[in-house]
């Protein structure tokens, strides 16, 4: 089945676009899952493409219901403003709007933003192609380092 994937992959690149599979969104939204259930969080986990389309979410049993849409926005966020300000994490945002508050203000009328750390991009020759948003972990930096193991998980099957 990797084989397949790692073609599936490759098919889909071309030029400065890829899409990324839908198999490989959903193993990475489980392993994230996985990751922080692993660790005693019970979290939601939300992958969206590059225009902010969920493609992927995903719930633990017993993670609390904020954290579904929370999730969502997280990646929503990092994929809207990590490309024009070279951006890798919704941290990183949260970082930015922190300094810059008419910055902050003009965000949150944007829907679905939400300047908090947990999502973290997916990038594909230095292209964000996606991202993926976990909320539910007690703190921002945990909800990264869980969508850092999904990450991982696929890594090594997209283009370089």
């Amino acid at each position: 089945m990797s084989i397949l994937l790692l073609l599936q992959a490759n098919a889909h690149a071309a030029g400065n676009s890829y899409t990324l599979p839908l198999t490989l969104a959903v193993e990475a939204a489980s392993e994230t899952v996985r990751s922080c259930e692993a660790l005693g969080y019970n979290v939601s986990v939300a992958f969206v493409d590059m225009f902010g389309q969920p493609k992927v979410q995903l719930k633990s049993d017993k993670s609390t219901p904020h954290t579904f849409e929370t999730a969502y926005r997280k990646a929503y966020t990092i994929v809207t403003f990590g490309p024009n300000y070279h951006l890798e994490t919704s941290g990183q945002v949260a970082d930015l709007m922190s300094k810059n508050p008419a910055f902050y203000n003009a965000a949150l009328t944007i829907p679905n933003v939400t300047p908090l750390p947990g999502a973290l991009a997916i990038k594909v020759q230095g292209n964000i192609i996606g991202a993926i948003g976990v909320s539910g972990a007690p703190g921002g930096d945990k909800d990264e380092a869980c969508a850092q193991a999904g990450i991982d998980k696929i890594s090594s099957r997209l283009p370089e």
